[in-house]
């Protein structure tokens, strides 16, 4: 689980940064960058934090759903998935490439429902130490067998 989790997080983590990355080459964006204002913000040390912020939570989640403890583990990720859905769908409010934005949230937001599938179907409990050293069925069938 805990992989599944950290590669779902790599992904929304891609998507995050490549549909901003991409959107560099849409007409007017670097103009408006280089003008000092990004959407409807002014370019400050503040607006760049909370990018700063935005990014580094998906990246941090893929090194904590790792190293966790599986209860806090699944605790975090129904969290801080909860809370990128909204995240993930303001960035295409006011945009005039709907398609573009649109399949980037699109795909943003299924990568999210994943991970909170997979966080809310975390077994609760751990296998007991004897089924998971005890051989299975077949094991023992073919060892008994001529």
């Amino acid at each position: 689980m805990r992989a599944k989790l950290a590669a779902a997080w790599t992904s929304f983590m891609f998507l995050y940064v490549y549909v901003d990355i991409l959107n560099f080459f849409t007409p007017g964006v670097i103009e408006d960058i280089l003008d000092g204002r990004v959407f409807e913000f002014d370019l400050s040390q503040a607006f760049s934090t909370a990018a700063l912020t935005l990014v580094a939570i998906p990246i941090l989640m893929v090194v904590l759903s790792m190293t966790l403890p599986a209860r806090a583990n699944r605790i975090m990720n129904l969290i801080v998935a909860a809370l990128y859905v909204p995240v993930s769908a303001f960035n295409a409010v006011g945009e005039s490439w709907l398609y573009f934005y649109g399949l980037g949230v699109a795909l943003e937001l299924i990568v999210l429902a994943l991970i909170l599938r997979y966080a809310w179907t975390w077994p609760r409990t751990a296998p007991s130490a004897t089924a998971a050293t005890s051989p299975d069925r077949e094991t023992v069938r073919a060892q008994q067998q001529p």
